[in-house]
């Protein structure tokens, strides 16, 4: 495959030679690219934010959040004007004495994700559980908006 350009001089078709890039290309290039996600995980809060998966059925939306370790008890689950917002918060502290040596750990934790949930969401009816690690929200829909089946319409 041919390599042909425009010749803005005198517009004519030239054969373009491959330029390979500078060392210094290649680092400015690396650095002001997105960065892999082990880069941009959390490090700080010592958790990255968890996965979700986002269903809808003709009744509902299923929300499942796949968070293991954890406690029914250690999350928050707020509505607030059509926003849902899943978070949670852990400290763990830890203390260990030996002869001439003291050694203390702690520990600190955190995620929040928040969701827009649609008008069709009866915010009522919202109910969670956590069972073998995944955080299950059903988000049942308003009866106007339920998917009504299919029907035939008699012409008169």
């Amino acid at each position: 495959m041919s390599n042909l350009i425009t010749d803005s001089k005198n517009g004519s078709l030239a054969k373009s030679t491959l330029d390979f890039p500078t060392w210094s290309d290649w680092i400015d290039n690396f650095f002001s690219s997105d960065l892999p996600s082990v880069f941009t995980s959390n490090f700080n809060t010592g958790m990255t934010l968890p996965k979700v998966n986002i269903r809808e059925t003709a009744d509902a939306f299923w929300v499942e959040m796949a968070v293991p370790g954890m406690k029914k008890s250690d999350f928050h689950i707020d509505l607030d004007n059509q926003l849902l917002s899943i978070s949670t918060e852990l400290k763990r502290e830890e203390e260990s004495k030996e002869e001439n040596y003291t050694r203390r750990e702690f520990g600190y934790s955190s995620f929040k994700r928040t969701f827009t949930l649609p008008e069709s969401v009866d915010d009522s009816k919202i109910n969670a559980s956590y069972n073998d690690g995944i955080l299950n929200i059903h988000l049942p829909k308003k009866e106007e908006a339920k998917q009504k089946p299919a029907r035939t319409i008699k012409i008169s």
